[in-house]
């Protein structure tokens, strides 16, 4: 199977990467980085300020470090096994098209 794109193409595409990876960096906005988590307890603390939750965790990390690992753990346990996926889709379809 060939590619489809030419040169030009891939420039432009690279280009755009580029300034989408970059315009945040370069934007003077200015914004308050939370996690859903938060938003949500602020949302039902408005909405019902006498809330009391009926559950409760069955292990909390010892601080927000380890937290914040076991996140990136999962998030990189989550893409290795996509890209496992999209690979071995990859490779099945280029041995189906050299069988042709």
């Amino acid at each position: 199977m060939t590619s489809s794109l030419t040169p030009r193409t891939s420039l432009v595409l690279l280009v755009l990467a580029a300034v989408l990876c970059a315009a945040p960096l370069i934007l003077p906005i200015k914004g308050e980085f939370g996690g859903t988590d938060d938003a949500a307890s602020k949302a039902i603390e408005a909405s019902h300020p006498g809330y009391v939750r009926w559950t409760k965790p069955f292990w909390t990390p010892p601080s927000p470090e380890i937290e914040s690992l076991l996140f990136a753990l999962e998030a990189a346990i989550g893409a290795g096994i996509l890209g496992y996926a999209l690979g071995r889709r990859h490779g099945s379809r280029r041995r189906d098209d050299a069988d042709r």
